[in-house]
């Protein structure tokens, strides 16, 4: 299957009316979320430093779903920028709804070679980031208006991952911004999960950290179910996260990873 293939068990109007700001939506995990939120009544504005991918990714998104989508280019780690954006959004769709928070920078490093920089560049999106869109996202309606946070994770960091100290120590500390923001503001009606996906098929993080095709062949045989998971798989989770149907579900962020966490599986004993 595809990663631009959206298979769902959800009613086609199940987000009818929403208005979903997504970081990190010009590809990947968070333009299929996109896409699973348009195909389900949504608007969206997907949110990027690069403006022609967000433009190319916007108008492909639409014209699979006739949904609206707006590129709106800006840099997670500026608030400025994350202010005028979700200002655009609101004076463009009226309201705000739904923010998922997918921007994120990783690649391969052993502790020891890491720069100072690259290790601060992967905090400073993932984690940096994270915070603050959630900030401003807040001042922009969810305090007011209520709303539903998701922000996407990982689990490098339930044990312990080689070759990924920054991106561990990021996605641990997203992880706890969920919690601390669940506890917070659930008094202002605003729902704060997350999502840890695990090894992901057609993503350019997996392009990345296994690039050949015999590693990802040993990575699926040592994962529960024996395979990657799919982009329309989290975009599912994420459907459910942003739905009516999740309204009791606070604080939580939903391993979906097939079991890769758990350990190395399939082993004959």
């Amino acid at each position: 299957m595809s990663a631009s293939t959206h298979t769902s068990v959800y009613r086609n109007d199940l987000l009818a009316g929403k208005v979903a700001f997504i970081t990190g939506g010009g590809s990947g995990i968070c333009k299929g979320i996109a896409r699973a939120f348009m195909s389900h009544g949504a608007s969206t504005a997907i949110v990027g430093r690069k403006a022609d991918r967000l433009q190319a990714a916007a108008a492909e998104l639409s014209d699979e779903t006739g949904q609206r989508c707006l590129a709106v280019p800006a840099d997670v780690r500026q608030p400025e920028t994350i202010e005028a954006a979700l200002a655009k959004t609101i004076e463009e769709y009226g309201s705000l709804d739904v923010v998922v928070n997918g921007a994120a920078g990783n690649f391969l490093a052993p502790a020891a070679g890491l720069s100072y920089n690259g290790f601060a560049t992967v905090i400073g999106i993932d984690t940096l980031g994270t915070f603050n869109v959630c900030r401003a996202a807040f001042d922009a309606g969810l305090r007011d208006n209520g709303g539903v946070i998701i922000n996407i994770s990982a689990t490098l960091h339930y044990g312990a991952q080689p070759m990924q100290t920054h991106a561990s120590a990021a996605k641990a500390a997203v992880d706890s911004i969920t919690r601390s923001l669940a506890l917070e503001w659930g008094q202002f009606g605003i729902r704060v999960n997350g999502i840890a996906p695990g090894p992901i098929a057609e993503t350019e993080g997996m392009k990345r950290l296994a690039p050949a095709e015999e590693v990802t062949k040993k990575l699926e045989r040592a994962i529960a179910i024996g395979r990657f998971g799919r982009i329309d798989e989290i975009a599912n989770v994420a459907l459910f996260l942003a739905s009516d149907a999740a309204s009791l579900v606070h604080g939580e962020t939903v391993v979906a990873d097939g079991g890769a966490w758990l350990g190395p599986a399939n082993i004959e004993f």
